[in-house]
């Protein structure tokens, strides 16, 4: 099966480093015309695998979101893939999360969705075809004890994802959102932690790894492609076996 997504124009939110860079590394690999969108483009730091376009946006401003999205359309004359990947993680239980943790968690996670979502949608409306990719997490299925704030905000972009499918639908747009597992970045620590600490996250994944970005990158870009022009409105899990079970028997010799 190829997965043909030459010339097609993908933004990628979020994307001057980290998870978000691979993304848009992937798919500039696959002939797409690639846009990184991020607060600012530190020297060096999405510069790795193929060359793509850089602009600044701060995705819970609507007035820098807007200029972003007309400058694409101007540019390239259509938006086909939107990948939301822009996110932060605030890690504390409800009583100790203060009001400006909790509201800056929803303005980047749901509120950056939100706002790229509308001011994209109309120029899929207008082509008749498109792709929105949200970034949520399985923190939105499984209790996240000690990320109140993250896991409400991407549970609200689950269903944010699942009403915009439905509205966008008759105009051969799909919207889908996606739930990595760990992935070992500067923002969790994963892979810094104590071993032991380390084992005893791993143990509640099925394949027992950490996840690695190409894993997350491997599932949109065929949500992107017109082998998935069906599958629309769900959550789709890449987490590794995280909603699947919890401290597999295999891990230890049962």
């Amino acid at each position: 099966m190829e997965l043909d997504l030459r010339d097609r124009v993908v933004m990628v939110t979020g994307a001057a480093r980290g998870i978000g860079a691979v993304i848009a590394a992937r798919f500039a690999a696959e002939g797409a015309r690639v846009v990184v969108l991020d607060l600012a483009f530190p020297d060096g730091e999405a510069a790795d695998g193929p060359a793509v376009e850089q602009v600044v946006c701060d995705v819970t401003d609507p007035d820098s979101v807007r200029a972003a999205v007309e400058a694409v359309v101007e540019r390239h004359g259509t938006i086909d893939v939107l990948v939301n990947n822009a996110g932060i993680v605030a890690d504390s239980t409800v009583v100790e999360t203060d009001w400006a943790t909790w509201q800056k968690c929803f303005d980047v996670n749901t509120g950056g969705t939100f706002l790229m979502c509308r001011e994209v949608a109309p120029h899929m409306q207008q082509a008749g075809r498109g792709r929105i990719l949200n970034a949520a997490s399985f923190a939105a299925i499984v209790p996240s004890v000690g990320s109140a704030a993250y896991a409400a905000s991407k549970a609200a972009v689950v269903q944010l994802t699942r009403v915009l499918a439905s509205e966008l639908g008759p105009h051969d747009i799909t919207v889908n959102a996606y739930a990595p597992g760990m992935v070992p970045t500067s923002m969790n620590g994963f892979a810094d932690m104590p071993a032991e600490r380390q084992d005893r996250l791993l143990d509640t994944l099925s394949l027992r790894r950490w996840e690695s970005p190409d894993d997350v990158a491997d599932l949109l870009i065929f949500l992107a492609s017109d082998q998935a022009s069906y599958i629309t409105g769900t959550l789709v899990d890449v987490s590794g076996g995280k909603l699947a079970t919890q401290i597999p028997a295999v891990a230890h010799g049962r």
